[in-house]
């Protein structure tokens, strides 16, 4: 009979890939959906790192996920646990060194009338 693996927190983890290995045009088809902008905007804006649930977006909760998975996978946002909240943090700093300047001209782009 097989024994049950406990799970860990790292288990709970997504994987996250290396900033270096995101090219510029996945970047921009992530960046292409409104949903996805907003959702960066707000991390952008945030003073902390926010959970999924806290962002108020117009589209089912399902596909939430699949636009924080899309963003996640650009290398645009991390996300971790805390208890049983997925929280995400934009990764500002890794993300200017790879492409300087586009996150801030997201935003001021998102500003404008």
């Amino acid at each position: 009979m097989a024994t049950a693996r406990r799970k860990t927190r790292d288990d709970r983890v997504p994987d996250h890939p290396d900033i270096h290995t995101i090219s510029l045009q996945q970047v921009l088809e992530a960046l292409v959906d409104p949903v996805r902008r907003q959702i960066v905007n707000e991390l952008y804006a945030a003073p902390q790192d926010l959970a999924c649930g806290t962002i108020d977006l117009p589209v089912s909760k399902s596909t939430a996920t699949h636009h924080f998975h899309v963003l996640r996978e650009a290398g645009l946002i991390r996300q971790y646990y805390v208890g049983t909240s997925r929280m995400n943090a934009l990764r500002r700093e890794e993300f200017d060194e790879a492409f300087p300047g586009l996150l801030q001209a997201l935003v001021d782009g998102h500003r404008r009338p």
